[in-house]
């Protein structure tokens, strides 16, 4: 079973619509004047070597490792999302950790719920 992790961070003083950021954001791939500009670059760096001992493709954005599932990165300057495959809940904690050391809470489509109740908003 798949699932997705989406992470994104709004601009100061700007109306929360989660939903709406997720559709266009994280599956469209489209720019929002909502959203700030994320460090892709070090976030993908970050994750790399925190996945370092998983076989890594694609440019560094295939993951996979027997036993532990796999996970796939797709990303806008905006947003990051995680396509995660049959992962381990310490594994998808730790991508989860990541981005919340870049400012950006777990958006959980599954749920329809953004865990952000330690920002600002």
């Amino acid at each position: 079973m798949g699932m997705d992790l989406s992470f994104w961070r709004y601009r100061e003083n700007t109306a929360h619509d989660d939903a709406a950021v997720y559709q266009t954001a994280c599956c469209d791939g489209d720019v929002m004047e909502e959203l700030e500009t994320l460090p892709v670059d070090d976030i993908l760096k970050k994750v790399a070597a925190s996945f370092s001992d998983w076989t890594i493709q694609d440019g560094g954005r295939d993951f996979e490792k027997e036993g532990y599932g796999a996970f796939q990165i797709f990303t806008t300057p905006q947003m990051v999302r995680f396509d995660c495959y049959r992962m381990q809940g310490a594994d998808l904690n730790a991508l989860m950790d990541i981005l919340i050391d870049f400012g950006c809470p777990l958006y959980d489509p599954q749920i329809s719920t953004r865990f952000d109740d330690w920002t600002d908003r």
